[in-house]
């Protein structure tokens, strides 16, 4: 088994990227549409696995990275050239940047990056450790930017590309017991935001793709727990019967594959999409209560302009 280990300003506004994205426009041209070329971190399961094997199937090629490759023996034997599994731990910058130019090397080009690598680390607040919230960070917020910076010089210079963001609905909300992971994500969504103003003109897109709870292992064997402090023994029940009424209905990871190729393939993508049926009654609910407080201070906002 073989081993691979600004000259001018660009006009775009926060509008630009926050218009609705209407059914007409999301519509992929009856036209064949190109070979792509992907790189996505994170292959070995989950989202990053099922995606890798639809790019393949319809005939992409594919730089996967894993920690350990050998999950992707089974892609390789039945793809051959068109994978490049790379061995890759992202919050290695160093590594990010070679594994980038690994893939351009082996297929000329890159159209389109999935930051997917992370996991999920469950704690109250007075819980984590400084080493837990510093490793979410490595790896969920530090790893997708080390490939964005990678992969941007050579979309750049192609004059396209599309960086695929995968968030969550807990990268716009915030539930009890997993608030680390959510700061991390939040903090993937405010630098991708400005991402896509700051490269537009080159052609590039950025979209955030947020999940609601999917039958993945996300909560299971790849999370990272805190141990828990007895004085909320009580409200880590609460918090569980909680997140068990929000997730009871999970998604299907193989029903993704089809809709991360209708945001590939649109000639404008939307620089944010929820996955799952859950995520826009959370975020409607989240964000009417938010206007409903900032409009009920809004006097002491006012006050407070001088």
């Amino acid at each position: 088994m073989r081993r691979r280990g600004i000259g001018w300003l660009h006009r775009a506004t926060l509008f630009d990227y926050a218009r609705p994205f209407d059914h007409e426009k999301r519509t992929v041209s009856d036209k064949a549409v190109p070979q792509k070329v992907w790189f996505i971190t994170g292959t070995s399961r989950g989202f990053g696995r099922e995606w890798t094997e639809a790019a393949l199937s319809r005939g992409d090629k594919v730089a996967a990275t894993a920690r350990d490759v050998r999950s992707l023996d089974d892609l390789e034997d039945k793809y051959g050239d068109q994978l490049l599994p790379i061995a890759l731990d992202v919050t290695d910058r160093a590594a990010d940047f070679a594994a980038v130019q690994q893939a351009k090397q082996q297929f000329g080009r890159i159209d389109v990056v999935v930051n997917n690598a992370g996991y999920g680390q469950f704690g109250l607040i007075e819980e984590i450790t400084e080493e837990e919230a510093r490793a979410q960070f490595e790896t969920n917020l530090f790893g997708a930017l080390w490939v964005t910076q990678a992969a941007l010089p050579i979309l750049r210079e192609q004059g396209h590309g599309h960086i695929i963001q995968v968030s969550s609905i807990g990268g716009i909300s915030a539930f009890p017991n997993i608030g680390i992971y959510n700061s991390s994500k939040w903090a993937l969504e405010g630098f991708s935001q400005a991402l896509a103003q700051e490269v537009a003109g080159f052609g590039i897109n950025v979209t955030l793709v947020e999940p609601g709870g999917f039958s993945t292992d996300w909560g299971g064997a790849s999370a990272q727990r805190a141990t828990p402090l007895p004085a909320y023994a009580e409200f880590h029940e609460q918090a569980a019967k909680q997140r068990e009424a929000r997730v009871g209905s999970q998604g299907d990871p193989h029903a993704s594959s089809a809709a991360i190729l209708t945001i590939v393939d649109a000639a404008e993508p939307p620089l944010r999409v929820f996955f799952g049926t859950a995520p826009l009654g959370i975020a409607k609910a989240d964000y009417a209560s938010r206007i409903a407080t900032w409009e009920k201070w809004n006097d002491v906002a006012i006050e407070a302009q001088g």
